[in-house]
């Protein structure tokens, strides 16, 4: 029974260092913090367990190509250094994951304002954050939007800005405000751009509309020409739409993969 046990304890995996725990703990705080509030692993429909195991299972999948990139520095005794570090590594995933989110964002955006052009703006909607109440429209184009990053493998593109961004940004370098400020400004402009070119014919639309009846009202005052007329509208934006929606989808998947691709 002792050499059983004395060939069981010789069979045993080494544990791991603490600087070694420090290191990939360290990488947690970085990832972690990006699918905190990336699109799709952030939504609060998927349990919060399932959530932090996915971080953890990128993290322990990552840390072989990056542990080499952790400089000793930050895993030293002292621990205010490691706490610092801690936070840098944080704010920085969860800037780049707010920086992708910032796109979904303005989708959002454009389509709710899209479902009030085209007449589609009810009030009971469907809630896929928390807190969070989109017109059924917008909640359409934002879940097929979300389901095809996944579909096109664009979330793999998201983590592959994550293991590059330990060459732009290492660890234990200080986080610098102004450049995230920077790249915040221009992934909102980026993003506005991108949606408002694929919300523009429903805006094109719903100028026309308006101005159809407002010229019709004027003309014909007697009749109620909003309440006549709201079929044909409805009508109308629904056929614009089936003709729309699957180019639009395309457009801003294109869009946001040329952003991942170089950023």
């Amino acid at each position: 029974m002792i050499a059983l046990a004395v060939q069981g304890l010789a069979l045993a995996p080494p544990p791991l260092s603490p600087r070694l725990s420090i290191g990939v703990f360290l990488l947690f705080c970085r990832i972690g913090g990006c699918l905190m509030v990336a699109p799709g692993f952030s939504s609060s429909e998927i349990p919060t367990q399932i959530r932090l195991f996915v971080a953890f299972a990128a993290t322990l999948a990552l840390a072989p190509l990056l542990l080499d990139k952790v400089p000793a520095a930050a895993l030293g005794d002292d621990p205010v250094v490691t706490l610092r570090a801690i936070a840098i590594e944080t704010l920085i995933g969860g800037m780049i994951g707010f920086l992708a989110r910032i796109f979904f964002a303005a989708l959002e955006t454009l389509a709710s304002a899209a479902a009030q052009m085209l007449g589609f703006n009810n009030p009971f909607g469907v809630q896929i954050e928390a807190g969070e109440t989109l017109a059924p429209l917008a909640t359409l184009i934002s879940l097929a939007a979300v389901t095809l990053m996944f579909i096109t493998d664009l979330h793999w593109e998201l983590l592959r800005g994550l293991a590059a961004s330990y060459d732009v940004m290492p660890v234990g370098a200080d986080f610098s405000p102004r450049f995230a400020l920077r790249q915040v400004a221009d992934a909102l402009g980026e993003s506005f751009r991108l949606t408002l070119r694929i919300a523009s014919p429903y805006v094109i639309y719903a100028l026309i509309v308006n101005l159809a009846l407002a010229l019709i009202n004027r003309l014909t005052p007697q009749i109620q020409i909003v309440f006549v007329a709201a079929p044909f509208v409805v009508a109308g934006a629904l056929a614009l739409l089936y003709a729309t929606i699957k180019p639009a989808l395309e457009a801003f998947l294109l869009g946001f993969g040329a952003w991942l691709f170089s950023a």
